[in-house]
């Protein structure tokens, strides 16, 4: 008997498991058949990829469907929203158009759109090699070194001087391009346009035009302010011995002329004087 009760409990756990698995998988297929809604909305991106400074319009931008759950800081969905507002920066086709890159309405489009509030932008006359050979392009950080004279305590005191002004500096334009090349090419201009502070833009004014200037350039990632001494040109030499001239060997002096000696002879009442020679 008690064979038969094992057998049946047997039977009965089966069955039972059996029930369980079917009631499972009924469940999880309905799951995959009919999965949760995602709620989507429409947001703004750009059309095509855009170049800073350019001014949106509906032909540069379109909707895209987006999760609502996934939204972004400073989104749009309303193309209207964006339309005659340039770019402050250079976005991807698809890209998701964000308030953090548009310039307000009344700014403008191209170079001026990029100019925040309370900034300036100055343009210096460049050269070769007060351009970094060409390296100094836009989005770039420099430094500002000015060179020029101070005077001395007198008349015959001055002595040139090179100074560090500005420092962590942003390029906004090289000649005419306010982008960098995509391959990082150098650009030979003749026209830097910095992004300074009006106290700035004056240093930078007199600089120029009293002094000569030279642009270093630094990691864009380097920000600290490092406040360089300025550099005396003589402080570059008083540590080097000066040359000694050539020293004259002075002749050695004529030995002096030998005095002949004398010697009296008396003879008698004959007296005469003879000399010799001294050797």
């Amino acid at each position: 008997m008690n064979r038969d009760r094992l057998i049946i409990g047997l039977l009965v756990a089966i069955v039972l498991a059996s029930a369980m698995s079917a009631f499972v998988y009924r469940q999880f297929k309905q799951a995959s058949a009919n999965p949760p809604a995602v709620q989507m909305k429409q947001i703004v991106v750009a059309a095509e990829p855009l170049r800073l400074g350019t001014r949106l319009d509906s032909s540069k931008l379109r909707l895209i469907p987006w999760p609502a759950a996934a939204s972004i800081t400073g989104m749009f969905t309303r193309v209207e929203d964006c339309t005659n507002r340039a770019l402050l920066a250079a976005v991807a086709a698809n890209e998701p158009i964000l308030e953090s890159k548009l310039a307000s309405v009344q700014s403008g489009a191209g170079l001026p759109a990029t100019i925040p509030e309370g900034m300036r932008a100055l343009s210096v006359a460049v050269n070769d090699v007060v351009a970094v050979a060409g390296f100094v392009t836009p989005g770039t950080m420099v430094d500002v070194l000015v060179t020029g004279m101070i005077a001395g305590p007198n008349a015959s005191g001055a002595s040139t001087i090179t100074r560090t002004i500005l420092e962590n500096v942003r390029v906004l334009a090289a000649g005419q391009k306010i982008e960098q090349d995509r391959d990082g090419k150098p650009q030979t201009v003749p026209v830097i346009t910095l992004l300074v502070t009006p106290e700035e833009a004056g240093k930078l004014t007199m600089a120029s035009t009293e002094g000569k200037i030279q642009l270093a350039l630094r990691n864009s990632i380097d920000t600290v302010t490092v406040s360089p001494a300025p550099v005396l040109q003589g402080s570059l030499f008083a540590g080097a011995a000066l040359p000694h001239p050539p020293q004259k060997h002075a002749a050695d002096p004529p030995k002096p002329a030998a005095v002949p000696y004398t010697i009296e002879i008396i003879t008698g009442t004959k007296r005469e004087t003879k000399s010799f020679s001294n050797p």
